[in-house]
């Protein structure tokens, strides 16, 4: 038995988002906890599963609010770490009228970056079933080194590896170091969570399936998902290829993290299964459970503390079977 079912490793930051005007017409904001590693921990939380967070934050009433709410959560802190020079991450989330957004980010450079190789504790990554990370934890040199040291430590202990892109443009001061990141991610990972977006980004393919077969002939991915946004999502596995559509029941504020509580719940079923015998039935109903979570997730404001409860998830799936 291991410690944890997941430990992921990246950014834990604080997301600003905007909430409309005063009476004075200046503009209100909410402190939201987040970060797209703890976002599927926090998934994953939901779910029951044993979680454990590699990271840093300032150690400044941002990470301290931070780490209170990992603890408030059950999201293991046994990775967390505090910086007492450099400062929090924060970003400021503007969403638009479809639920897109746009991202200002406070990290020239932030705590999330200052994680170094000797911070990083193998222990608690050969103590999990599976490893999770993305590639916001390689854009500085010091950092990538400790995300790398993880990965390293994953591979060589047989730990399954979960791996999401989740390009963010204006980190990267050179796009052609991002592309080499997500491809480093690639070639090390048995799970997938990529978004069409990112798949066009790498490929120069718009047709999902034609770019996700470019990325998997390149690529041995045992699960390759493919996130269409409001269109739903793909999974690619050996011969299968499975397709579905998204739940578009309305009410949605923000799209905030809803990759993140996808690959969460992804990740939340594929611990019931074996990877190595997954069959068109599984995959489906995963598709299923993490469009149903990631939808229910833009009903509300920020992610950490948004992610829906299991029987949420399964209400949704039954009064729209």
């Amino acid at each position: 038995m291991k410690k944890y079912d997941v430990t992921a490793l990246g950014e834990l930051l604080i997301d600003f988002t905007y909430t409309g005007v005063s009476e004075q017409g200046n503009s209100l904001l909410e402190v939201n906890p987040g970060g797209a590693p703890c976002n599927v921990l926090a998934l994953l939380n939901k779910c029951g599963r044993t979680t454990n967070f590699i990271g840093k934050v300032g150690r400044d009433q941002f990470g301290d609010l931070l780490k209170d709410t990992l603890t408030e959560l059950q999201i293991g802190t046994d990775g967390l770490c505090f910086d007492y020079e450099v400062k929090t991450t924060l970003a400021f989330v503007k969403t638009f009228e479809n639920g897109d957004r746009d991202f200002a980010f406070y990290r020239n450079p932030g705590a999330d970056m200052m994680l170094t190789e000797g911070e990083v504790d193998p222990e608690q990554i050969k103590d999990s079933r599976i490893f999770h990370f993305g590639t916001l934890s390689m854009t500085h040199e010091g950092v990538c080194r400790a995300t790398e040291k993880a990965v390293d430590t994953a591979k060589e202990n047989g730990i399954l590896i979960s791996f999401d892109p989740n390009l963010r443009v204006p980190l990267w001061k050179d796009l052609n170091l991002a592309k080499e990141k997500m491809e480093y991610g690639l070639s090390k990972c048995d799970v997938c969570k990529i978004s069409e977006e990112e798949v066009e980004f790498l490929t120069g393919e718009k047709d999902i399936e034609k770019g996700a077969a470019m990325l998997r002939e390149r690529f041995p991915i045992k699960l390759f998902q493919v996130t269409a946004g409001a269109e739903g999502s793909y999974a690619f596995y050996k011969d299968l290829m499975v397709y579905k559509p998204s739940f578009k029941l309305g009410g949605t504020i923000e799209t905030t993290g809803a990759g993140d509580t996808f690959c969460g719940s992804i990740l939340h079923e594929l611990l019931y299964r074996d990877i190595d015998s997954l069959t068109q039935e599984d995959l489906e109903q995963m598709l299923t459970f993490a469009n149903a979570a990631a939808y229910l997730v833009t009903t509300k404001k920020g992610a950490i503390r948004s992610m829906p409860e299991t029987d949420e998830i399964w209400k949704i799936i039954r009064e729209n079977s």
